[in-house]
């Protein structure tokens, strides 16, 4: 077995306005932004630029080289592919590739594009763990086993063709190269990177789903929750909810991207001897967009929904803990009329009263501190339909 070159790659939803925003940084270290000029410069000079280009093509992008021999291209859509020839050592080759992308390129990324809407918390501590691509020549199936098993993968399947073979672990494939070109496996390699990215988003959106409706529906299956609870589960929730707006327009935009990509990938004869493994792959991932489009939709409804439950049971709490405050002062009022109109001439300052009154007020206190305390340990009744569970 010959091995020639490791892949590695990502994407996220990009356009042409970021594509130009990334060669500005890459060429000049620059940026229209009110960004740190020197931290830019920085994050540039550590990219090791060697070899810079903006390619004019059916998708436009940026191909750059540093000088330990990486090389790298960027889709104007978002897609991003790392590449490096195979050294003596593979393990090596996909820690090289990974520092790159994950300590330098994506460090430069992300503070150039540092401004504008945050990404919320639940996808920011998602971790990715990406596929990698080795290319070989004159690999058999022993020489597969061997490979995965030098980086505990468990072989998923195996696709036999005139001209390539592809063994699939978890983060490994291999693309044995029995007829098929370069140009034509880094072809391959990308819209496979793109197709796996595309699906992954939307498992991690999936998963996100259940995670928000089950930390809600544990909530409200107790039936109850003290005064004191409420406040501080009505923020998780409108947390929630700006999430759930975030991830809703992030899926909405993913129709376009799919789109964009079959009708390039029909069209492109490079990808036609891997139609075996690529044939409606574009297809079957439109039908998960439009699922994950519905369940995001009835997400939506449900934490409004409980957003509107936890308000009124919030709003009750408070009204609750108004009524005690209006009856203390009430108390207090009643005492100072009382002896207001219980006097023949007109009040003295005396020892006696002021004790009576700061008597008076500790009792209101007291009242108004026990008061509050009970109604912060009140349990509240969670009235909701019950939804069997079948997503």
């Amino acid at each position: 077995m010959q091995i020639k070159r490791v892949h590695v790659g990502g994407w996220f939803q990009r356009t042409r306005l970021h594509l130009g925003e990334i060669y500005d940084f890459l060429r000049d270290a620059d940026s229209p932004l009110p960004l740190d000029k020197e931290k830019l410069k920085q994050l540039r000079n550590e990219l090791q630029i060697a070899e810079l280009d903006l390619t004019v093509d059916v998708l436009e992008y940026i191909k750059l080289v540093t000088e330990s021999g990486i090389t790298i291209r960027i889709y104007e859509d978002g897609l991003i592919i790392l590449a490096t020839e195979h050294s003596h050592d593979l393990s090596e080759d996909i820690r090289k590739l990974t520092s790159y992308y994950e300590h330098k390129l994506s460090a430069g990324f992300s503070y150039i594009f540092s401004l504008g809407a945050p990404v919320p918390k639940e996808l920011a501590n998602i971790k990715t763990v990406y596929p990698y691509f080795v290319s070989t020549s004159e690999t058999t199936q022993e020489d597969a086993h061997r490979l995965f098993d030098e980086f505990s993968q468990s072989q998923y399947f195996t696709v036999h063709n005139d001209t390539y073979d592809i063994f699939r672990g978890d983060k490994l494939y291999i693309i044995n190269q029995n007829g098929v070109t370069d140009e034509e496996v880094q072809r391959f390699i990308e819209e496979q990177i793109f197709l796996r990215e595309f699906r992954g988003q939307m498992h991690k959106y999936l998963n996100l789903h259940r995670t928000i409706w089950e930390q809600i529906a544990e909530v409200k299956e107790r039936g109850s929750m003290k005064g004191s609870e409420i406040p501080d589960f009505k923020k998780r929730v409108d947390q929630y909810n700006k999430t759930i707006d975030f991830i809703g327009t992030r899926i909405d935009q993913m129709g376009t991207y799919l789109h964009t990509r079959e009708s390039i990938a029909d069209s492109d004869e490079r990808l036609t001897v891997f139609e075996p493994v690529l044939g409606y792959k574009h297809e079957t991932l439109s039908d998960t967009l439009e699922y994950m489009q519905d369940i995001w939709v009835l997400t939506k409804k449900y934490v409004d929904s409980a957003a509107q439950l936890f308000g009124d049971l919030q709003s009750k709490s408070t009204s609750n803990s108004v009524k005690n405050l209006t009856v203390v002062t009430s108390m207090g009022v009643g005492a100072t009329l009382i002896g207001l109109f219980s006097k023949t001439s007109a009040p003295e300052f005396t020892i006696f009263g002021l004790w009576y009154f700061l008597i008076l007020a500790a009792l209101g206190y007291g009242t108004n501190r026990f008061m509050k305390w009970y109604y912060l340990r009140k349990e509240y009744g969670i009235k909701d339909i019950e939804l069997a569970k079948d997503i």
